[in-house]
């Protein structure tokens, strides 16, 4: 009697189905991403809630004029001042927002010098002022 040697078998590994998860976690992922994100939506009327609370934004808005004055919220103050008064501002609301509204007339020099007095004075939010883009 004639015995046959024992031959193990080739193992395989099947790619296709690893293909498949990888998609479908791909897929998944994408699809977990886009509900992150938030959509800016057309506005509409939302109704009222008894329990929301209204957070206004405050705003410091610091104005060079054309003449080369210039405010803190309207009130006239000297340049080497500005600094002094942001700070007392900023120590009573930290998370305001400084609003940089320098006359187009003026030089960008002057511009940046206010948006340095602003950051030296311990703001968190800097803005500057513009016009908006007109609708065509």
């Amino acid at each position: 009697m004639k015995l046959s040697v024992y031959q193990p078998k080739k193992s395989r590994i099947e790619i296709v189905p690893m293909i498949d998860t990888i998609f479908f976690l791909l897929v998944f992922f994408m699809m977990a991403s886009l509900a992150m994100t938030t959509s800016k939506g057309l506005p509409v009327n939302l109704p009222k809630a008894s329990a929301s609370t209204d957070r206004p934004t405050v705003k410091i808005v610091l104005t060079l004029t054309p003449s080369g004055r210039y405010y803190v919220d309207k009130q006239q103050v000297e340049f080497n001042r500005i600094h002094d008064y942001l700070k007392s501002r900023l120590h009573d609301n930290p998370s305001a927002v400084v609003v940089i509204n320098c006359d187009k007339a003026q030089s960008w020099n002057c511009g940046i010098q206010l948006a340095d007095e602003a950051k030296r004075s311990g703001a968190r939010y800097l803005t500057i002022a513009t016009e908006p883009k007109p609708e065509s």
